[in-house]
């Protein structure tokens, strides 16, 4: 079994994480008392590699790190990597969504398609040259109001028309095998198993 930091402090990011990585000794970053660093990057893949070498630098381990985000269409991709701090740095799951409910008040049900994305990637340690790169897309639109009570951040008011919910209504094995984040663990995991 291969011990692996996280490079979160997300709770609801690491549930996820381990449930799909069971075979693998998840370790979250906050065990070592490591800081979260500066997401300074312009895109989701450079956030990434930000977060994944702060967490392997400080723990001497391989790091996988995820950063991901909601992407709205009529926002012009806002919030995008801003997404967990879209209200202001430190705001809450629910100012977030208070705000992006705010920002689409006007726009209309067919003109509100938005897509999750996340971006992982896994270090073999802090300077390793070739980090391993997968991305997972889920694509739904933004409810007028929020419903369900399952998951976190956006989910819910993101609407999945191939489920007829939202996120939050979703159970999380339901969620995590359709995700964005599942997806790009499947296709890490493929990755580190041809490594």
């Amino acid at each position: 079994m291969t011990s692996i930091v996280l490079a979160s402090g997300n709770s609801g990011k690491i549930r996820e994480i381990q449930a799909i990585l069971r075979n693998d000794n998840i370790l979250p970053q906050s065990q070592f008392n490591v800081l979260e660093a500066a997401e300074t990057g312009s895109t989701f893949i450079e956030n990434a590699i930000i977060k994944a070498r702060n967490a392997a630098l400080h723990c001497k381990l391989p790091a996988i790190a995820d950063d991901s985000g909601l992407v709205v269409d009529a926002l012009q991709g806002a919030p995008g990597v801003i997404s967990a701090r879209y209200a202001g740095v430190g705001a809450s799951d629910q100012a977030n969504l208070e705000k992006l409910l705010l920002e689409m008040r006007d726009v209309p049900t067919e003109l509100r398609t938005a897509r999750f994305i996340c971006v992982m990637v896994y270090l073999r340690h802090a300077a390793d040259p070739t980090p391993l790169i997968a991305q997972g897309v889920w694509e739904g639109r933004i409810l007028h109001a929020a419903a369900g009570e399952n998951g976190f951040g956006y989910d819910p008011v993101f609407w999945l028309e191939t489920q007829q919910c939202s996120s939050a209504q979703l159970a999380p094995e339901i969620k995590n095998s359709l995700s964005h984040r599942g997806q790009a663990l499947r296709l890490l995991t493929e990755q580190l198993k041809q490594r």
